[in-house]
């Protein structure tokens, strides 16, 4: 019963550097974007789960902030494939 314990607690610990790991690199992608990606990037972030897709969580988020005209549909279009690339650090 212990050595099950302890085999589920190492993989949790394993899962839990992997995202530290996958966080990290998509938080290093995300400094080097253009604003209006960077923007996208801090509204999809806290959303995306490693069941997510991206496309779809991408345009559910980023719709809602162009009709509030908080960025214009042409900029968004322009400035979400980058930034989904470094959403994709964090799935």
């Amino acid at each position: 019963m212990t050595r099950i314990f302890a085999t589920i607690a190492f993989c949790l610990l394993g899962t839990t550097a992997a995202f530290a790991a996958d966080q990290a690199a998509a938080t290093a992608c995300a400094a080097k974007l253009q604003p209006d990606s960077k923007m996208i990037y801090a509204a999809v972030a806290p959303k995306v789960t490693p069941a997510s897709v991206l496309k779809d969580v991408i345009r559910d988020t980023v719709k809602p902030m162009v009709s509030a005209g908080k960025i214009s549909r042409s900029a968004a279009q322009a400035a979400a494939p980058s930034a989904g690339e470094c959403l994709k650090l964090l799935k």
